[in-house]
């Protein structure tokens, strides 16, 4: 597959499962890896372009891996998480598109928290966001509409974190029109998708996190 120049994953420290789905969403990307998640990279079979961090939880064992990935270090005392940082890189690089790899799960729930508030916040920005653990994955909703390619009898949330106003779900085991959310209501949990379930919403800002393998909902 041509690589793209403006699609870049983000390897990160969480869990991460190579299912199909996430080789299909990972293909032709570039590559930057955070800290500790460079462990990704040798399982994906992929070379990133830049290593990020101030690598306090990399392996011993892949301190001397990938010895031609530039590694660009940080203080541990610093004002962004390693995420963050690749982030950064590569929006420099000129990333519209960013798959954070590794975002969900793992031992850190403060971290995965701050990649879903941050996938939000670029969403916003106008970028083009997935995060991933191969089985699990979540796309912000903000103003607008999405679509997202889901299996039939697939489980999928909507997470909002504001009031949400104008949220439309369709095609989906238990749709929703123009509806008004409260903050913290749990109305639009474990809902089952019927095939690929497409999203509108007039306001707020909401994550949306699905199980494409989690087929208990047929």
């Amino acid at each position: 597959m041509p690589m793209s120049q403006s699609t870049f994953t983000i390897l990160l420290g969480g869990e991460l499962s190579l299912t199909e789905r996430l080789r299909r969403a990972i293909g032709g990307s570039r590559f930057i890896a955070a800290d500790g998640g460079m462990r990704h990279a040798t399982a994906l079979g992929v070379t990133p372009e830049l290593w990020v961090g101030d690598f306090d939880s990399t392996p011993a064992d892949l301190e001397g891996a990938f010895p031609e990935v530039p590694k660009q270090p940080y203080p541990v005392a610093k004002a962004a998480t390693d995420g963050e940082i690749a982030v950064s890189e590569a929006i420099a690089r000129g990333a519209r598109r960013l798959i954070l790899a590794g975002a969900l799960g793992g031992e850190r729930s403060d971290h995965a928290l701050q990649h879903l508030l941050s996938a939000v916040s670029l969403a916003e920005e106008g970028f083009d966001m997935l995060l991933t653990s191969g089985k699990e994955e979540a796309v912000p909703l903000v103003s607008g509409a999405i679509e997202l390619d889901l299996p039939k009898g697939s489980l999928f949330s909507v997470l909002g974190f504001s009031a949400l106003t104008g949220l439309s779900i369709e095609n989906a085991h238990y749709p929703l029109s123009d509806f008004h959310l409260p903050f913290g209501s749990s109305r639009p949990i474990s809902n089952v998708a019927q095939g690929a379930v497409r999203f509108s919403l007039g306001s707020g800002r909401a994550i949306v996190l699905a199980r494409p393998y989690d087929l208990s909902g047929v």
